[in-house]
């Protein structure tokens, strides 16, 4: 049964019920194995591997080849149990509830000795009935199973036809049919991570005991009426009545800074009722819009309801809205086949910029407030304004949504499938019914997420047959597949929220996947939809390698983590690029050498007669080849968002793989583990900014084409000049004209034969020279300074190593290193070794005698602390 109610104001989220009582389990429980040898204490939230470690019975998880030691942890069933008094009287309440956030992930719970239920999804929350069960004094039980002896079985009873792929590859070192059970897909393991599939409860358990009635739900969403040009707001809220009689009241809602307060009736039969109210803005009060960084601020108001009911029962609730449209555009492009992909917000179009958001850690409980603040600030720091949260990984908690919302960060939601085919039996399709509906509730009043996507590359592994399927068989592939995706996920979503928009899997053709029944015979498709890329075998400096496609939303190439990040995992023994930690640690195929192949294309490999230098100068550049690859990849998608060329084009979306790393190990990440920007973030900072110039060449022509976010047009010059590698003085430079940059588009500025500006330049060729130019007015730097190499490197003419010298002072909490090189240095690269913080710039390109850059520490720090710490000013 819903109740309607029409109101004329608006309302939110959470906070206390004054007829009601909750009673948190979170803190110490005992933990025991299967066959009861050991017996320890454990946190909760936590898991089993946290709590033998933090009882010293074993080392962290991810020193070595822990991940091979520790596997037994996750192939025992462990159970958790607490004994504990209830602080206040239970006979008083007539209902009483166990409310579990979060139980990873296979469960049978029991009461003071009763079975009251079980879980088999890490994303779903569960609530039980004990009242019938509970005392003042009680046990509870969570007997887990081995979530990997489930999923084998699971499998195994799957006997219709195999549900692909049984295993990983080898390399990954992991479990095997993690499709087979709601969890962390990649906690079996992934090509960038270690296989960790945890046990435990990681989310807040609690009692929760009310009368009358209790609030379980309350959700809401923005809805914007272009005709009445007027906001509107959807309001749901779920109550659980236990009183015999209807119990009335009124409902007083109230948004003091948009002038809104209103109050209403209603009346809530017994049971579980849903309320539904309809609110309108006055069209005369102006509502600031919520948008992306970048793009606008991020204005958010307060909000709070009242439930009086009879009995004496208040229910109050606060919590703060954001209005925002979302719009995916997929309409005809003159000149090109297929459709367009982009997001207008608030009716701007919006070019998405940024990376995709893997788990922080195995270990749920190690992600604390302190890390989420520092990965997604450096986020922002780095000019993105979009995460992917890719759909291997799980949910975020709420606090990282929140911060996406205050730092103006959009979302692109997936659910959690990913790189499999998925079973479509009863059982399973009901438990992700039920993890899909509570994800859609929990989350749909956040701003920052703008799409939902039915999950990662499930639609190409079908359709590109990853999985070897016969024809004859594929029908029944494609039947699961629009089962699962569409008829349940899909259905869900559009009954849930209609606030955002929905795909079905990434990549995709978007609307054209829906016009060939769901699945797409090429779901990666330039002319439609998004695109993942990957191509470790081309060279990355030839931009003709990259697809125009209209939204590129995997990209990506290897590095090494810095030596300062290796070391606390490893031992000396390991300190090598051939050692078997490095064989080890490496989960993709083949990845070491892709690395020194692709920086071999145009840097000499390192070569020292010492094999520690060998291995940190080998870090260094497998950082510089990742860095200037993904820098060429993106400045290519990003000055393409306005031209078609070759019936191609039209690109408004760059998000490269991956931001952030889940252990010590080499991959895609631009953020180390634990959060250290290695050099590819960096050079995000600036290929990401919202002015950029981007140079390339074209049939031996060089090309600068101006790139805009911004909503303005400016008037600007563009400067361009040459040096010698061999000589900080420019050899030649030019200031254009004032130039007009459009808003929101990217156009040529500059055009030159490369042999007329060598020419122009003296005595330049390709080996001996190098181009930088930036935008500016009235003298002002409007842009980061972007350069052009015009020959390999490893093939460059007068480039010596350089001496550079650093002068470090404190100025408050930031301290000031003052440069100065005797030569022109490419990739100059600061390394504070295990001093958290940032430097304002880094990896660069010095072509002036001296240079400021700053350090912002992330912890207190001093001016001695980097006495400690070797500075590497390096170009090696």
């Amino acid at each position: 049964m819903r109740l309607h109610l029409l109101l004329l104001l608006a309302l939110c989220g959470t906070g206390t019920t004054a007829a009601a009582l909750s009673y948190s389990l979170r803190g110490n429980w005992s933990i025991c194995n299967g066959n009861g040898s050991l017996e320890l204490p454990g946190a909760v939230p936590g898991c089993v591997h946290s709590a033998l470690f933090q009882q010293g019975l074993i080392q962290d998880s991810y020193y070595r080849f822990n991940d091979l030691n520790y596997r037994w942890i996750s192939l025992d069933n462990w159970t958790y149990s607490k004994e504990f008094k209830i602080p206040f009287e239970i006979s008083k309440w007539q209902k009483v509830n166990l409310i579990l956030e979060g139980v990873d992930t296979i469960s049978k719970i029991l009461f003071n000795e009763v079975t009251i239920g079980e879980t088999d999804n890490m994303f779903n929350r569960y609530s039980f009935d004990i009242t019938n069960v509970v005392r003042d004094v009680n046990s509870i039980e969570l007997r887990f199973q081995s979530a990997v002896l489930y999923a084998a079985q699971q499998s195994k009873a799957h006997t219709r036809y195999p549900v692909p792929p049984d295993c990983p590859p080898l390399v990954q070192k992991g479990e095997c049919h993690v499709n087979f059970v709601r969890k962390e897909q990649c906690s079996f393991s992934w090509d960038w991570g270690p296989s960790f599939p945890t046990q435990g409860i990681w989310k807040d358990v609690r009692i929760e005991a009310y009368n009358i009635c209790h609030l379980n739900d309350f959700t809401f969403s923005p809805i914007y009426d272009k005709s009445a040009q007027a906001w509107n707001l959807e309001i749901e809220a779920t109550f659980d009545v236990v009183s015999s009689k209807p119990v009335g009241g009124q409902v007083i809602v109230a948004i003091p800074k948009l002038q809104t307060q209103q109050m209403y009736n209603l009346e809530l039969q017994p049971g579980k009722r849903i309320v539904e109210l309809f609110l309108n803005i006055s069209k005369n009060i102006t509502v600031e819009t919520w948008w992306p960084h970048g793009h606008g601020n991020q204005t958010g108001y307060n909000m709070t309801i009242l439930f009086e009911l009879d009995g004496g029962l208040n229910i109050e609730k606060s919590a703060k809205v954001y209005f925002r449209t979302v719009e995916l555009i997929e309409e005809p492009i003159k000149g090109s086949p297929g459709l367009s992909f982009y997001f207008k917000i608030n009716g701007f179009p919006v070019f998405l910029k940024g990376s995709n958001w893997i788990p922080a850690d195995s270990f749920q409980d190690r992600v604390t407030s302190e890390l989420l603040r520092l990965l997604l600030q450096s986020v922002v720091d780095a000019n993105m304004n979009t995460l992917r949260v890719w759909g291997g990984g799980i949910y975020e908690q709420d606090e990282f949504y929140e911060l996406c919302d205050e730092l103006g960060i959009m979302v692109w939601q997936d659910f959690m499938f990913a790189c499999a085919l998925y079973p479509t039996d009863q059982g399973f399709l009901d438990s992700v019914r039920a993890e899909v509906a509570y994800q859609i509730k929990r989350l749909k009043s956040h701003p920052s997420i703008i799409i939902w996507s039915g999950n990662n590359e499930n639609e190409e592994a079908l359709m590109m047959n990853w999985y070897h399927i016969s024809i004859t068989d594929r029908p029944i592939y494609i039947k699961d597949y629009v089962t699962l995706y569409v008829k349940n996920i899909r259905e869900l979503v559009l009954a849930g929220d209609k606030s955002r928009p929905f795909i079905t899997s990434s990549p995709t053709n978007g609307a054209e996947t829906v016009a060939e029944g769901w699945v797409s015979q090429n779901p990666n498709s330039n002319y439609f939809g998004d695109v993942h890329f990957y191509d470790y075998i081309s060279d990355c400096w030839n931009w003709k390698v990259f697809p125009r496609a209209r939204f590129a939303s995997e990209y990506g190439y290897q590095s090494w983590p810095s030596f300062s990040t290796l070391e606390k995992v490893s031992s000396t023994e390991d300190w090598s690029f051939s050692s078997k930690f490095s064989l080890h640690r490496q989960h993709h195929e083949g990845g070491n050498k892709q690395m020194l192949y692709q920086a071999g294309l145009h840097f000499k490999l390192p070569e020292s007669t010492d094999p520690l230098r060998t291995f940190k100068d080998t870090i260094y550049l497998t950082q510089v080849m990742q860095a200037q690859c993904v820098k060429t990849e993106t400045e290519f998608y990003r000055r393409g968002r306005s031209e078609i060329v070759d019936q191609q084009g039209h690109t408004m979306g760059a998000l490269y793989w991956q931001l952030n790393d889940i252990w010590q190990a080499p991959s895609w990440a631009s953020l180390e583990y634990g959060g250290k920007w290695k050099m590819l973030h960096y050079f995000a900072q600036n290929f990401f900014a919202p002015l950029l110039p981007v140079g390339f060449e074209n049939e031996n022509t060089f090309y600068i084409y101006g790139v805009s976010d911004l909503h303005s047009d400016y008037s600007m010059t563009l400067t361009v000049r040459v040096h010698t590698w061999s000589s900080l003085e420019p050899v030649c430079s030019c200031v254009t004209e004032h130039l007009v940059m459009k808003g929101g588009e990217a156009v040529r500025l500059y055009e030159e034969p490369v042999s007329e500006l060598l020419r122009r330049c003296g005595n330049c060729t390709r080996e001996s020279c190098v181009v930088s130019f930036y935008l500016s007015a009235d003298h002002e730097l409007l842009s980061p300074t972007n350069y052009h190499f015009l020959s390999s490197l490893k093939e460059a003419l007068g480039l010596c190593k350089a001496q550079i010298t650093a002068i470090i002072s404190q100025q408050g909490d930031i301290f000031v290193f003052d440069l100065e090189t005797s030569a022109v240095a490419p990739f100059v690269w600061l390394d504070v070794g295990s001093i958290p913080g940032r430097f304002s710039d880094n990896g660069f390109l010095m072509t002036e005698k001296t240079r400021t850059i700053l350090f912002y520490p992330w912890e207190p720090t001093s001016k001695s602390d980097f006495q400690s710490e070797c500075l590497h000013t390096s170009w090696n």
